[in-house]
């Protein structure tokens, strides 16, 4: 049987675990703390347990699935694994570590897979003696629920380890987006704008609810700040610092004033009780809700562009990927056959002659814009 490792067992790496079998798959389980080694089991089915009382599982497959997944006392005990994936903190000389030790157990074909959403995969792999098996698989919170899975290939990873992770993953229900070993990967690089022109507007003077309605209006399940709410805006920050460092603090990564005094205040959403909108409720779409979304959206075709110029994914895959990871109702790439190139070139170009001077920059157009492929609007 195929033997998937899971190494941190807090929400996501539980999350993965449980993803590989309910899929039928063998997973060994793994946690540097003691506590959630020992409590894994117990909460996996206490969450499982509640979609049994709904009605959504049968309490056979819950068994089933805590039958297919054994604990382990660490890295060392995790040999037999064909596809290992990490799911530990946020840090470069952690994840490292954490590999060399396991490329010193697994077999010499097995896949070394990070979690991380945003640390280089290349940078990952430097030291390790066989650093052509190391690749990202970022998952999505709820990783049981939410059906995109990032594969990040560095220049070295080899073809076979790709295909087998995305073949696994596939086996377990996930959609497999392949994208490049840049900052944010696809996601979280094409979702800044959807937040930052929000911010943006908000700084201008428009309100947290009128914003939010006009992107209901549009079609979209949550507004930039329900959304930076739900998730938290202390992690929102977390991941509009890093992605700005790492683009050299370019303005489209501009961290905003507002998004700093959210946080400085602990106002941090549903966490805390109160955050930029909740616990109240978007009202009304505005009279010029268009003028909104069609900012917004700008300013996400844009972003999208971007990233296409620089490489290693594709327009289908880039939609798919907002569509799946952040639900939205169309990507980009659809947004801008929808509306045309000249529409959007020209909200830009509106944009740009209107910022301030900390903003100078942000609205320069992606050559996928400036230099459109013949035959496309």
């Amino acid at each position: 049987m195929t033997t998937i490792a899971v190494i941190g067992l807090g929400t996501m790496g539980l999350g993965i675990a449980q993803t590989y079998a309910a899929a039928g798959f063998a997973v060994l389980a793994t946690d540097a703390a003691p506590d959630a080694r020992e409590t894994a089991l117990e909460r996996l089915r206490a969450g499982l347990a509640r979609r049994v009382q709904a009605g959504k599982l049968a309490q056979s497959e819950l068994e089933a699935i805590l039958a297919r997944i054994t604990l382990a006392d660490g890295a060392e005990a995790m040999g037999r694994a064909d596809l290992a994936i990490e799911a530990v903190v946020e840090r470069m000389e952690v994840k490292r570590a954490l590999f060399a030790a396991l490329e010193s157990v697994l077999a010499p074909d097995a896949v070394l897979a990070s979690n991380t959403s945003s640390l280089s995969v290349a940078a990952m792999a430097e030291g390790l003696s066989q650093p052509q098996r190391l690749l990202g698989l970022h998952f999505f919170n709820p990783a049981p629920v939410m059906k995109l899975v990032e594969l990040v290939a560095h220049s070295g990873t080899s073809a076979a380890a790709l295909e087998r992770a995305r073949r696994l993953t596939e086996a377990a229900g996930k959609t497999v987006i392949p994208c490049p070993d840049r900052p944010g990967f696809i996601v979280n690089r094409c979702a800044r704008p959807f937040y930052g022109e929000a911010l943006a507007l908000l700084e201008e003077g428009r309100s947290a609810g009128e914003i939010d309605a006009a992107m209901l209006a549009a079609g979209y399940p949550l507004g930039p700040f329900g959304l930076i709410d739900l998730v938290g805006a202390d992690i929102n920050l977390a991941a509009t610092e890093s992605l700005a460092a790492a683009m050299q603090n370019h303005p489209r990564y501009h961290v905003f004033d507002a998004l700093k005094r959210q946080v400085a205040q602990d106002d941090l959403g549903r966490k805390t009780g109160r955050g930029f909108l909740f616990p109240d409720k978007p009202g009304p779409a505005p009279a010029d809700a268009q003028a909104i979304v069609l900012r917004i959206e700008a300013a996400l075709v844009n972003e999208a562009g971007w990233l296409l110029a620089e490489g290693g994914t594709t327009p289908e895959d880039i939609d798919t990927a907002l569509k799946l990871g952040l639900n939205f109702p169309r990507g980009p790439f659809e947004i801008l056959a929808a509306q045309g190139r000249g529409p959007v070139l020209a909200r830009l170009q509106r944009l740009s002659a209107a910022a301030p001077a900390h903003l100078q920059g942000r609205y320069r157009p992606s050559p996928v814009l400036a230099m459109p492929r013949p035959g496309s609007p």
